[in-house]
């Protein structure tokens, strides 16, 4: 199958070109074959023309010449014999004709020893000139291409041009030649140069145009063998751009498309490992609190927890149900966000008093950890119009990674400010910190960063990618700053309307 397509993509390029290539052929081998047939035919016409006059002028003067005698025999000897000289030395029938249509004088009537036949020529006593080219012939040089008025069996050229004797014309001389057994020798010679030379150029195409096909198609050949294999989930494969000796001219579409496909293809490596990544992550975050919410309600139930103590177990039970509910509501908005369905709906409020209702929810393991919180002594009331909602979630999971980053004994620092456009909030927490070269990468969808780094953290690599999303949809700008092993610091603006 894979042959079957790799030969096919190849055999239609090649076949295109190498049409397109013989179809310019065959026009320009039609444009040349029209151009010289024309071209002849105008030589040919102007020849006879020349030559028509020439008898024509030559014949006036024999007539006003004292040359005739009483038989005439003089003057026929004198313009026959021009007339045969004419016909062989341009190759054409010229002939002369009375007023009235009729040969009187042409080649056939003088014989090479310059004796005269008896009686008319065999081959013009025949000919009878139309009344409608006898008027044109008798009043100026005439050319056309035709049949003489059915006078001759197939296309000549025809030239006639008036025997003028002291103004009066007294005969017409017409030179006639066959188109076809002239212009036939001649385009056959021409067109056999042509297709000998169009040979050799089709060979020479042919080699070309099969090189650079094979050359050309070869991108998208291991594109299509790099797709297969990514449809396999195997996304290691990358196309590499190879320009050998014509790298001088720099990239082009394709060089642009390979690039984009290695994009793709990392773009969907990052994603798949992500995607396994978060599966893993949300197994593993709801099998934990099931787990404990079974386990403890099982206990309750079958008296192994002491009556005394149901309310402490019951109240870790009602953590972990809060916990589980926050996970399934933040993959619900992910995934109306990535649908476009998500619907903001917009109040106004105090996100100063957000922020410290929040951190009351933590108050329990802020505590425990003995973390100290500063800022709240400056806080001001900053009201904006917003997503309460949504705001209340970014806020919510910046505190929440503040806390659980926070080592014991350490701190968080919060602020939150407002100018005339937008308010601004920091979240700063000591600990570890992000690593530089995560920094970046902390807000991508399923992004976590390195376990090595936060074995003993929760969550799905959902948060801060929310975080972002949401800012970002209320027409605000969040980012990250940190210093290895001193703090991590999110800051988060929005505008006030």
């Amino acid at each position: 199958m894979g042959k079957r397509k790799k030969s096919g993509h190849f055999r239609r390029y090649f076949l295109v070109t190498i049409s397109i290539i013989l179809a310019s052929f065959v026009f320009l081998g039609g444009a040349l074959l029209l151009f010289v047939a024309q071209l002849w035919m105008d030589e040919k016409t102007d020849l006879l023309t020349e030559n028509t006059i020439n008898v024509a002028q030559n014949t006036s003067a024999v007539f006003e010449s004292e040359y005739i005698d009483e038989s005439g025999r003089g003057s026929v000897i004198v313009i026959c014999n021009t007339l045969l000289q004419i016909s062989n030395a341009i190759d054409a029938d010229v002939f002369i004709t009375n007023p009235s249509g009729q040969v009187v004088y042409c080649k056939e009537i003088l014989q090479s020893n310059l004796a005269l036949y008896t009686g008319n020529c065999m081959i013009h006593k025949n000919y009878k000139i139309p009344d409608s080219v006898m008027q044109k012939a008798l009043t100026a040089t005439y050319s056309t291409t035709g049949n003489l008025g059915g006078v001759l069996n197939d296309v000549h050229f025809v030239v006639s041009s008036p025997v003028v004797v002291k103004g009066q014309t007294v005969a017409v001389v017409f030179s006639t030649q066959s188109v076809i057994d002239g212009l036939t020798p001649y385009v056959a010679g021409i067109l056999r140069v042509f297709m000998m030379a169009t040979l050799f150029a089709f060979v020479i195409a042919f080699i070309l145009v099969y090189l650079v096909s094979l050359r050309l198609t070869r991108p998208l050949r291991e594109m299509s063998a790099a797709a297969k294999q990514y449809a396999t989930g195997d996304f290691s494969t990358r196309v590499h751009i190879k320009h050998g000796k014509l790298r001088f001219l720099g990239q082009d579409e394709t060089d642009e498309l390979i690039q984009a496909f290695n994009s793709m293809a990392q773009a969907l490596a990052t994603l798949e490992m992500s995607r396994r990544s978060f599966v893993a992550n949300v197994s593993h975050e709801l099998k934990t609190p099931m787990t404990t919410i079974g386990g403890f309600i099982d206990g309750i139930l079958d008296g192994t927890i002491e009556p005394e103590k149901e309310t402490q177990y019951l109240k870790i039970v009602s953590d972990e149900v809060k916990r589980l509910s926050r996970l399934v509501t933040g993959m619900l908005n992910m995934s109306k966000i990535e649908a476009g369905e998500l619907d903001l709906k917009p109040v106004r409020f105090d996100i100063s008093e957000m922020i410290f209702r929040t951190l009351l929810s933590f108050e329990q393991i802020i505590d425990s950890k003995h973390i100290d919180i500063r800022g709240l002594d400056t806080f001001e009331s900053n009201n904006l119009t917003a997503d309460k909602d949504m705001i209340n979630q970014v806020v919510y999971n910046l505190v929440d990674n503040a806390v659980k980053f926070t080592p014991e004994g350490g701190y968080i620092e919060v602020s939150s400010k407002s100018d005339a456009e937008k308010v601004i909030v920091k979240i700063r927490n000591s600990g570890k910190g992000i690593p530089s070269e995560e920094i970046d990468k902390i807000f991508e969808r399923f992004y976590k960063v390195d376990k090595s780094r936060s074995f003993d953290v929760k969550g799905a690599g959902m948060g801060l990618y929310l975080v972002k999303t949401i800012v970002e949809l209320h027409g605000g700008h969040v980012a990250a700053r940190s210093e290895d092993g001193v703090y991590t610091e999110f800051i988060f603006q929005l505008p006030l309307n």
